[in-house]
């Protein structure tokens, strides 16, 4: 089969790579018929988690079609149309069974094509790949579902959703999210629907800005972030924030913004266990400040029905469409942020 695979630091290629095959008797085996790259495959890509393994298969969001299932499996059987979460637990601990895979009982957390970081799973950016945990980890597409829509709630969807949640956004609510890429953008769109009144986005391409800003929310950009957001917040700093990035000036930044008594949600991909933290602010202004990885399929009861009655237009941060033989230079342009590029889905058939 055809993959991408990884080869160290900014060496992604499109290659040969062992077939697929049924890796157990809780797995799938599932045709991957499109894929995406998710903001957190660049960590991979720069070469940030600073591993010295190599020759794996990346990416963790797909949809796809079961060609096989093993003799455990019970909700899925060859021919279902699926599209899968990126970690995954077991299938019978209670934890697991409502979705929460990130606090399963029996496994470390795993998840799709991130090297020996997250399990030594192979990635989804292929055309075959063994889904381990399968009854907890697929989900059939549900009706009115585009494969966009599904491509979303693979990863991107749940993962905002998660991010506004923590950050305890209630109607009236004035928020900041920092860093819009596609994760930010749907961030904005979560904080509207949970009842925020104003929305703050920080970010340096103006693509995004004007994207975030045709949702509603405000942009805010150059040095003085804190003192414009307060003049136009009506003298008042904001109630909550998500930053969706993850580096130690955003971190910085974000505990900075909000009032006292205020929330910090912090969903970026930290790599890092040595980040500076201002704990006297954090303690003297008596902010809350959570962090975590998203249980993917514990946002889905949520999210379908928004996604479904339109109240969430999430398939408009793709901007890219490509085949996954051209995933190299797929990679090298949504690293670049030009071209206006925030989203890109790749169809495995080409």
């Amino acid at each position: 089969m055809k993959a991408l695979v990884y080869h160290g630091p900014q060496d992604i290629r499109y290659e040969d790579f062992p077939d697929a095959r049924l890796g157990g008797p809780d797995h799938a085996l599932v045709r991957i018929a499109k894929s995406a790259i998710c903001g957190s495959d660049l960590h991979i890509y720069h070469g940030e988690y600073h591993t010295r393994e190599t020759g794996f298969v990346v990416g963790h969001e797909c949809i796809g079609e079961i060609l096989e299932v093993g003799s455990e499996v019970r909700r899925f059987k060859p021919g279902d149309i699926v599209l899968s979460a990126p970690g995954m637990g077991c299938t019978d601990c209670p934890e697991c069974l409502k979705g929460m895979v990130g606090c399963c009982k029996k496994n470390q957390p795993r998840c799709y094509g991130q090297g020996p970081f997250l399990g030594s799973l192979q990635g989804v950016q292929t055309e075959l790949i063994s889904v381990p945990a399968a009854d907890t980890t697929l989900l059939h597409i549900p009706q009115g579902i585009t494969d966009d829509q599904a491509i979303l709630l693979t990863d991107n969807l749940p993962t905002a959703y998660f991010g506004a949640r923590n950050a305890d956004i209630r109607p009236g609510c004035s928020v900041a999210v920092i860093g819009v890429g596609p994760i930010g953008l749907s961030s904005v769109e979560c904080a509207f629907i949970l009842g925020a009144a104003r929305v703050f986005v920080i970010d340096r391409v103006p693509e995004r800005l004007a994207y975030a800003a045709s949702l509603g929310a405000i942009p805010v950009t150059g040095d003085n972030v804190q003192e414009q957001i307060i003049s136009a917040n009506h003298g008042e700093q904001v109630d909550a924030v998500v930053d969706t990035v993850g580096k130690e000036d955003t971190l910085n930044l974000s505990l900075r913004l909000p009032r006292v008594r205020g929330v910090v949600s912090e969903i970026g991909a930290f790599l890092s266990n040595r980040v500076p933290f201002p704990m006297a602010l954090v303690q003297s202004r008596s902010v809350t400040f959570r962090i975590g990885l998203c249980s993917v399929q514990a946002q889905w009861p949520d999210l379908i029905p928004l996604v479904q009655a339109g109240r969430i237009r999430g398939e408009h941060v793709i901007s890219h469409h490509v085949g996954l033989s051209e995933g190299s230079q797929a990679y090298r342009l949504f690293a670049s942020r030009k071209d206006g590029v925030m989203k890109i889905v790749m169809d495995a058939r080409r």
